[in-house]
């Protein structure tokens, strides 16, 4: 954990934003896999470690935002307990770690949230994801689960929003441990990559270093030949020679903090000369992007930025055609990069997601884009110094998209579909780095940066 006055700054910074009635954090609960007793691995809820640091299960918190009352509710284990999971410190103990005086039995919550309703006072909670924590909310509030997040604090969600984005050094120092343990897996990539593996022997790997190095992946590990599909999280696939895999990774620190990285890796050792020329543009897309980012820069316009360094290098190639401004503004890149340039990272690998995205990403200035593939964007607003946030740009030859825009002639005037066809079955490529916003401009994170020139790759694959 981090020192306790940290927690306690923040605690103290948020119940300012509040005006009146009480602020409530609910911990996660333990998940069970098949059967009661047999759980998946616990991960806390990143609000309640952001405010209180206390990483385990079946607790409570609630700050009075008028008095500044802070409470703790937990449970102390019994015999039974200490049979199975050994000794443990006392809930006022933890609580103390973290600057809270006061705790109370996890029971009491429901008579002290029910005193407070009572006395018309209201009740700020923030939008659960987990079924467990809206039956909770439910028990405590009366308000129907199915209608939970509609009555969830949006004064809680902007004040929780406007503080988690804006990193401070400890906590770039913790996405900074999260890198180097994805240092540590893209070398073990680089060395282990080769013609007849099969993915989930290098996925095994490279998940194994995360654990044994901190709190495991930051989300689930993206490893396939089939780098078309964004997402994909099939590990079934054989590499083959002249294949590109793309590796989209992050591990967690001990703190939980994140760190997401992509590379795109030619399974061979040397890239060909047609993947040579698509990856040359995803990477100057990138590199130019980055060289935007500076404090008032909306993200929104990095984006764009990156969208016409691509369509620029497929009209090169052939792929693209007409006037390059045009062709964006009507989303003709998206057939080739349908998704946002990146996102924030910090607790959670798209930091505060749960909070809603147009919470995190938008705001009265910047309205979010109903544009095919621009409305994917996660993060458009203006930087400010502290934010982290991914830089990914990338292109992919989708079948079944190019078949669907080309059946519909949609865009005929800026694609060129025969070419585009020679290129199906080539994958996808994607680059990606997690960069600070600072007060004079912007800064790559990672202690060891993680090879992405052509001419480094190739090296790192064939040891030359």
């Amino acid at each position: 954990m981090f020192d306790k006055e940290i927690y306690s700054a923040r605690r103290k910074e948020l119940a300012s934003k509040i005006n009146s009635g009480v602020i409530l954090f609910l911990g996660n609960k333990e998940a069970p896999m098949n059967y009661p007793a047999n759980e998946y691995k616990f991960r806390q809820d990143s609000n309640f470690l952001y405010y209180f640091g206390l990483d385990e299960p079946n607790l409570a918190a609630v700050i009075d935002a008028e008095s500044g009352e802070e409470i703790i509710f937990g449970y102390n284990r019994d015999v039974d307990d200490v049979i199975w999971m050994g000794p443990d410190a006392s809930i006022s103990e933890k609580a103390n770690s973290v600057g809270v005086a006061n705790t109370k039995p996890f029971g009491e919550l429901f008579n002290y949230i029910e005193k407070q309703i009572g006395v018309g006072r209201k009740i700020h909670f923030l939008p659960p994801y987990r079924a467990e924590t809206m039956i909770d909310l439910e028990k405590l509030t009366g308000i129907k689960t199915e209608k939970i997040k509609i009555f969830s604090s949006q004064e809680l969600i902007k004040a929780v929003v406007a503080q988690r984005s804006i990193k401070q050094p400890e906590e770039i120092e913790e996405i900074e441990n999260a890198l180097a343990i994805s240092y540590e897996m893209y070398a073990t990539a680089f060395r282990e990559i080769r013609p007849g593996l099969l993915e989930r022997e290098l996925y095994g790997k490279l998940e194994g270093i995360t654990l044994s190095k901190g709190n495991g992946v930051s989300f689930p590990t993206i490893l396939s030949v089939r780098g078309e599909i964004l997402h994909n999280h099939h590990h079934e696939n054989i590499m083959s020679e002249g294949d590109l895999l793309v590796i989209d990774s992050g591990a967690e620190s001990e703190m939980h903090y994140a760190s997401d990285i992509t590379r795109t890796l030619p399974v061979s050792g040397k890239f060909t000369e047609k993947q040579k020329g698509i990856y040359s543009i995803v990477l100057k897309a990138q590199k130019e992007a980055i060289e935007m980012m500076k404090p008032g820069v909306k993200y929104r316009d990095v984006h764009l930025h990156a969208a016409k360094v691509i369509t620029e290098g497929l009209k090169e190639l052939g792929l693209m055609k007409g006037n390059v401004d045009d062709a964006v503004q009507n989303g003709a890149h998206a057939l080739f990069f349908p998704h946002g340039l990146g996102h924030m990272l910090g607790l959670d690998v798209h930091d505060m997601e749960g909070l809603g995205e147009n919470f995190v990403g938008y705001n009265s200035e910047i309205e979010r884009s109903e544009q095919f593939g621009l409305a994917y964007l996660r993060f458009a607003k203006s930087l400010r110094p502290g934010h982290v946030i991914t830089v990914e740009p990338g292109i992919y030859f989708i079948p079944k998209l190019v078949e669907k825009w080309k059946a519909e002639n949609k865009l005929n005037e800026f694609i060129n579909y025969e070419k585009v066809e020679e290129y199906l079955g080539f994958g996808g490529i994607r680059i990606e780095d997690d960069v600070l916003v600072t007060e004079e401009g912007h800064r790559v994170l990672g202690k060891q940066l993680i090879p992405k020139e052509i001419e480094d790759i190739e090296k790192a694959i064939t040891g030359n």
